[in-house]
């Protein structure tokens, strides 16, 4: 005899699920029907050239037929993405526990940080081609480390800092060491934080990798492919990689959300739909 997964589960209660779901991705599928549907009809109707603007139909078409190319490329691409995405992440953490613990030194290092942030650091690219060559994965992660580095540093630093005071007198009449408080204390609080800045940084990787595989890099490379295209051009192939690329960008921010749940499925930002 067989038994169902989810046989013990009220109807109802299955059918409120299924319609939170649809209720949630209903927006998301009419909001793009309704900008393709318009973007292909206004292409259509003032006859845009291609070179300009080609329409939505013309850029499946290509990245159907150039799909397993495009594909590979992304491969490339996923590598550096991921590779500078940790490398950011690790050394902007370690750098805030130290803020976190000498507060003498947050303030200048903090202040840094956010001028630094300020530049331009996709004009990094060339030097760090330069430095490490420009098939080299590390050329491209890390403009993608710098560009994560900061912003999980500021937002790291700033939730390791906001401490209830209460919480840090119970520690200390625990005979608790800094390094104590640190782990148990201020790196679980600071976890918000932490992912809030995970899910902008993925994001930015994703560009930095991208815009750097514009001044050179492996063949079968993302940026590599798309700058190709254009110069050929081939606006809908270069398109259809534009497409593929904001694609790995949503799913670098949704592996960052899923992170985020089974890192801190406790916190109340994750159950604000529950009543």
């Amino acid at each position: 005899m067989t038994v169902r997964a989810d046989a013990g589960r009220p109807p109802s209660a299955q059918a409120g699920r299924a319609a939170a779901v649809i209720r949630r991705g209903a927006p998301v599928v009419v909001a793009a029907a309704v900008i393709l549907g318009g973007w292909e009809l206004v292409v259509r109707l003032f006859d845009v050239p291609s070179f300009i603007l080609p329409p939505p139909s013309e850029i499946a078409s290509a990245l159907s037929a150039q799909f397993g190319t495009i594909l590979s490329a992304s491969r490339v691409t996923v590598q550096a993405v991921l590779l500078g995405l940790v490398l950011g992440a690790v050394g902007g953490v370690l750098v805030a526990l130290v803020v976190s613990r000498f507060h003498k030194v947050s303030a200048p290092i903090l202040g840094v940080a956010v001028i630094v942030n300020c530049a331009p650091i996709v004009a990094l690219a060339p030097i760090f081609n330069n430095w490490f060559g420009v098939t080299n994965v590390l050329s491209k992660a890390g403009v993608a480390a710098v560009m994560v580095f900061f912003p999980v540093l500021v937002n790291t630093a700033r939730g390791l800092l906001q401490v209830s005071p209460l919480h840090l007198e119970i520690m200390e009449s625990l005979a608790a060491n800094p390094r104590q408080v640190s782990l148990m204390l201020r790196l679980p609080g600071a976890l918000p934080f932490l992912f809030n800045a995970l899910k902008l940084g993925s994001t930015l990787a994703v560009i930095g990798v991208i815009v750097t595989e514009y001044f050179g890099g492996p063949s079968n490379a993302l940026g590599v492919y798309i700058a190709y295209q254009a110069a050929l051009p081939r606006f809908a192939e270069a398109w259809a990689g534009i497409f593929i690329a904001s694609l790995l960008g949503l799913a670098m921010f949704g592996l960052m959300t899923l992170l985020e749940r089974l890192f801190m499925p406790w916190h109340a930002s994750l159950h604000g739909d529950e009543k």
